[in-house]
């Protein structure tokens, strides 16, 4: 599941190479990236999608889609483990404003604005060009869906691996190493936020280990 002011549309190189490899694919657009819907309205369209596959199923979740992942996997019984790229892996009763220290009451805005310099920030290793282009597709976020907090927590239940992006810039490396602790296993990938548009291959190829030692597994990711 993809992160904040993103879409589906960003695991499109990744999907490829997946696919490729024999592994079936579902992306998910999560209605608080260009609306006003909240953690839980998130949760519902990720539960929605996990009940329309058989499983088992492994769940790769990166940033903020960390967030209503958790909820909706607590709620799933087809989920063999939930993979958390550079993602928040909140404990119930935490918001991703809260996890910084940062107030979570209502705020004056509706929705976040695109960051400043997301080509630095989110793409830091992807070509320039690519990286303008995915820019480009950024759209606001709903300001509800960082201050809602986890009602449920499935990594508590279901097995959980964390990838940790040495080279981020969004999510810095500390963040990341304290909600790591929390997952069964950690992994390291030498990139900026977004692997799957700078090191697809290596990512696929992570992914693919991580998922062939969940059991039992069979060769589908989301």
């Amino acid at each position: 599941m993809h992160g904040a002011w993103h879409g589906g549309w960003c695991w499109e190189k990744l999907a490829s190479v997946l696919h490729t490899d024999g592994w079936r694919t579902r992306t998910v657009d999560l209605p608080s990236a260009g609306g006003r819907a909240g953690v839980q309205d998130d949760a519902q369209v990720v539960l929605g999608e996990l009940e329309r596959i058989e499983g088992p199923v492994v769940v790769v979740a990166h940033s903020y889609g960390g967030i209503p992942v958790s909820q909706a996997v607590a709620q799933a019984g087809n989920v063999s483990r939930i993979v958390y790229l550079a993602a928040y892996q909140l404990d119930v009763g935490e918001s991703l404003l809260g996890f910084h220290g940062a107030p979570a009451s209502p705020g004056p805005r509706d929705v976040e604005a695109v960051p400043e310099d997301p080509v630095g920030l989110f793409y830091g290793d992807v070509p320039r060009s690519e990286a303008e282009q995915a820019a480009a597709r950024l759209v606001p976020q709903s300001a509800r869906s960082f201050r809602d907090p986890l009602t449920r927590a499935g990594w508590h239940t279901v097995p959980s691996t964390y990838i940790v992006c040495e080279d981020d810039r969004a999510l810095p490396v500390q963040s990341q190493q304290t909600l790591a602790a929390r997952s069964g296993a950690v992994h390291r990938i030498k990139s900026s936020h977004s692997p799957f548009l700078s090191k697809p291959g290596e990512l696929a190829a992570l992914l693919s280990e991580i998922a062939l030692a969940s059991e039992p597994c069979t060769r589908r990711t989301s």
